[in-house]
């Protein structure tokens, strides 16, 4: 880039025509801090005012966008955090009402005679018309600024800054600074993508003429970001073939004593799975596999297979949990599965003492010890192997890239196998996993009990506890799961604390019951499962720490209150702790009849009992954002493109990238120089990529 291009990119935000110190302060808190951040600051969303029409003129399904004063403003609450707002919109034609449910928040953006634009698929309600959670854009003064324009750009704002003056600082950034930024693809691959100029794709994103216009824009940007994405994880793929590791092949010798350790069959998809992590294996280049199943699939077995073939090469092998409780939980899986076997396994966890977890590293770093099972604990500084063969990375959305490669020693490498509960969509396959192969368990062991679900709508709920207390009284043991520790005044959802005190002075105040939540300290988890465990108590109320890895065989009654707070495939995951042992899995979901979408995917959730299909179901409804609650994944977010609207561009980018990296695998052709640049400043300490070219 020429020097004075970049250093006039650099301006300050303060500088920029309409900004000034105050509100360049205020741009700080959305991390706009330059002119250059101001141009690539895009619209999170745009108004159509193409299809403004009075109220009168509404047609019920179409988005439409209408524009009125506020004349009533109403907020109720009923049951277990459940809140509904409202308000009333006149124009010169009629009056219009718009709904938000459970958003208690929405009360306080309202007022009488403020001025809005009203964008959604509006419904005939009675006799009047009705939206349900529309787009709301606040006039006063800048109602005038949308006159003439078709798309009018809606950008991410902080408090102190509205949509007008954004779009004021916005537009200046653009009018004096637009034409400076260099292009990153060469003359040849513009065409050759037919993708927008940079130059011109920048003053179009941010005031396009329509529909068509911005398309072309956005498809700019989210080809290039994904492109620059695929680019890095192609790279790193070809990297980690450049990693001597050992070769560990599981031969018939080794294969007929891990056999003789199993109490079962594996089903034909752990076999095939097997055989694919063997071949692996065997290779002395590390393996690197995403071992991906629906609950109760037996991921645990197949990682115990490639621990005990790490094991019976005299090799040392690891397994990262995200938790404390699911760390324990394998171990007792292994004590169970090992008690004939003389492999030396111990649990280090944020929970061991100062003394033992220095004895234990000792016994370690000397090789006493064939398995470490533990958290992230197993990453720190003061851990020494005597000779790694393998990492299992158990749950790896929680993990970071660098975390999981953090055991690597020099220029050696140990074998990864990475595993989750929660089946993935290709799509992500391709992003957040991109850089390994996967294997999929595809079908339940035999006598594996389904689980039964049911929604339960407000006027059957006293009859579900019944039945709760029914299974109680048999001698089964039940949870119940809510997405908050504690009562919130911003959150419109329920707390576990709340269902503690409800149901321990109600419904089940005849069982003993014990509370599980993320703010307890490790010793207090770790006993609260451990009582749950031996049936001291008989209910546990929890939020989603249960959500993998808890197995007790006499738990069969779930009920999930708040569900609209959890993605499916997290509900798939607590349905999932149901059902485990010799008795029928029963799953409750509490609803409301407010909120037509979150009612949709309940629905989906009670009908549906394929992991599969409900990840990718989740990820059209929701989104990748979603999909694992808090990603933790360790890659930057995406800027523009979406994951879940943008398959098509991403299968493209990926098939290019992958074609570019192959011509040209250091990326060290001089046309190619701004694309290495950019990604290694976007994704190089993410991925660990090192030096490239």
């Amino acid at each position: 880039m020429d020097a004075t291009a970049k250093q006039l990119l650099n301006t300050p935000a303060e500088k920029v025509r309409n900004v000034g110190r105050q509100r360049a302060e205020l741009l700080q808190k959305l991390g706009l801090r330059t002119a250059s951040s101001l141009l690539f600051n895009f619209p999170r969303d745009y108004l159509d005012l193409s299809h403004e029409r009075p109220i009168v003129e509404l047609e019920d399904g179409e988005q439409q966008t209408v524009r009125g004063m506020v004349t009533q403003v109403a907020a109720t609450s009923h049951g277990f955090g459940k809140s509904r707002v409202s308000i009333l919109l006149r124009d010169s034609s009629g009056y219009l009402r718009a709904i938000w449910y459970n958003q208690p928040f929405m009360r306080n953006k309202f007022n009488e005679g403020q001025m809005l634009l009203l964008s959604a698929k509006p419904k005939m309600r009675g006799m009047m018309w009705e939206m349900s959670h529309p787009q709301v854009t606040w006039l006063a003064e800048e109602e005038s600024q949308s006159e003439g324009r078709k798309m009018l750009p809606i950008y991410s704002l902080t408090e102190g800054i509205s949509q007008y003056h954004m779009r004021r600082m916005v537009e200046s950034a653009v009018d004096e600074f637009g034409d400076y930024p260099e292009e990153v693809f060469p003359e040849a691959l513009l065409k050759q993508y037919d993708l927008l100029p940079l130059t011109t794709a920048i003053r179009t994103i941010h005031w396009p003429e329509d529909k068509e216009t911005l398309s072309d824009a956005r498809r700019r940007f989210i080809f290039q970001e994904l492109f620059v994405l695929q680019l890095a994880l192609s790279i790193r793929r070809g990297q980690q073939q450049d990693y001597q590791a050992p070769a560990l092949e599981a031969t018939t010798k080794i294969d007929a004593r891990i056999r003789r350790l199993l109490p079962f069959t594996l089903t034909a998809s752990q076999e095939a799975v097997i055989q694919q992590i063997a071949a692996d294996m065997a290779l002395d280049r590390p393996m690197n596999r995403l071992l991906q199943g629906d609950v109760g699939s037996g991921k645990t077995i197949v990682a115990l297979y490639a621990i005990l073939v790490a094991v019976a090469h005299g090799k040392q092998a690891a397994l990262m949990a995200p938790t404390e409780i699911l760390a324990r939980q394998h171990a007792d899986t292994l004590a169970h599965l090992l008690e004939a076997s003389r492999v030396r396994y111990i649990v280090l966890a944020g929970g061991t003492s100062k003394r033992e977890r220095t004895e234990m590293l000792e016994k370690l770093a000397s090789g006493e010890i064939d398995v470490v099972l533990g958290t992230h604990a197993i990453i720190q500084d003061d851990v020494r192997f005597h000779d790694l063969g393998l990492v299992v990375v158990d749950e790896q959305h929680k993990f970071g890239v660098r975390q999981r490669a953090a055991l690597r020693q020099t220029d050696h490498s140990p074998h990864y196998l990475v595993m989750t509960a929660t089946p993935i969509p290709r799509t992500l396959t391709m992003t957040l996993f991109g850089d390994l192969d996967i294997s999929t368990l595809s079908e339940l062991p035999e006598g594996r009990q389904a689980v039964n679900t049911y929604l339960v709508e407000p006027d059957k709920q006293e009859r579900w506890w019944k039945f709760v207390r029914d299974r109680l009284h048999e001698g089964r043991q039940a949870y119940v799961v809510a997405p908050l520790v504690d009562e919130s005044e911003t959150v419109s959802a329920p707390s576990v604390a709340a269902a503690f005190e409800q149901l321990t002075n109600g419904e089940l105040e005849a069982f003993r019951t014990g509370l599980l939540h993320g703010r307890m300290s490790a010793a207090e988890k770790q006993q609260a499962m451990e009582d749950f465990r031996e049936g001291e108590t008989q209910v546990l109320i929890s939020t989603s720490v249960i959500e993998v890895g808890v197995d007790v065989a006499n738990a069969s009654v779930m009920t999930i209150v708040g569900a609209e707070r959890f993605g499916l495939a997290q509900l798939h995951q607590f349905r999932g702790r149901v059902g485990r042992g010799n008795h029928p899995g029963f799953c409750g979901v509490m609803v409301d009849t407010d909120g037509e979408r979150s009612h949709e995917r309940l629905e989906a959730f009670a009908k549906l009992t394929d992991g599969f299909r409900l990840a990718e179901l989740d990820f059209e409804m929701r989104g990748p954002g979603d999909l694992f609650g808090t990603q933790q994944h360790g890659l930057p977010p995406l800027r523009i493109a979406d994951l879940q609207q943008d398959r098509a561009l991403l299968e493209e980018a990926r098939r290019e990238a992958q074609l570019l990296v192959a011509a040209d695998p250091g990326l060290k052709h001089a046309d190619h120089s701004r694309l290495r640049s950019q990604m290694l400043t976007r994704y190089g300490e993410a991925l660990g990529l090192g030096d490239v070219g």
